[in-house]
């Protein structure tokens, strides 16, 4: 009801949303807080988004209608689990070893079909790609130009990306041939896109 009160309007987002546990992707000490609207910390400086945001990017994605959808930050795994049920094939790059061992661990066990790794986001999934969606799910300060090469011909890439003065958009960019068409939405705020990986 709350995300319908706040602007989400896809029937199916909205099922999945109501039918997943959100408790289970965060410490046990914090589960208590999983259905609030706000982020929770998942360790390592990251953060579970609120659930209007991951609503809100799972809505974008689903609007596209892709058949192959890359997410880049598997963080918890429960945006990820979220866009299992919604979308054809998924591929989610997580950064941080041990993030991907416990967001593989949750994701098996409610029987989510998604194929994972443990990458540099920024450099995408060269092997998988073309993508007709790509998900950041952190703020890029500059897009990387891989990642725009990996969309497909009609592709969509949706990040929050970092304003000069410091503010983060959601945006979305959308392939047109070999051109680009880029579109702010609305503030967010999500923790930075950063290079490498983490044992």
């Amino acid at each position: 009801d709350r995300l319908i009160e706040q602007g989400i309007r896809h029937p199916d987002v909205l099922d999945v949303m109501a039918g997943e546990p959100r408790h289970l992707f965060v410490d046990e000490a914090l589960a208590h807080r999983a259905y609030e609207d706000t982020a929770l910390p998942i360790g390592f400086g990251q953060t579970l988004s609120q659930p209007l945001t991951v609503a809100r990017m799972t809505e974008l994605v689903v609007k596209a209608e892709p058949r192959r959808v890359l997410e880049v930050g598997t963080g918890s795994g429960y945006q990820t689990l979220i866009l299992s049920r919604l979308v054809k094939e998924l591929y989610s790059i997580e950064r941080i070893y041990a993030l991907h061992e416990r967001a593989s661990d949750r994701l098996w066990r409610l029987g989510a079909e998604v194929t994972l790794t443990v990458a540099d986001g920024g450099e995408g999934w060269s092997t998988a790609a073309p993508f007709d969606v790509i998900l950041l799910t952190a703020c890029a300060q500059t897009l990387p130009e891989i990642l725009l090469e990996q969309l497909s011909r009609d592709g969509v890439l949706i990040a929050p990306l970092e304003a000069p003065d410091g503010s983060q958009w959601l945006t979305q960019i959308k392939r047109i041939g070999n051109a680009f068409e880029k579109q702010r939405l609305e503030p967010v705020r999500f923790v930075p896109l950063l290079q490498g990986v983490v044992d």
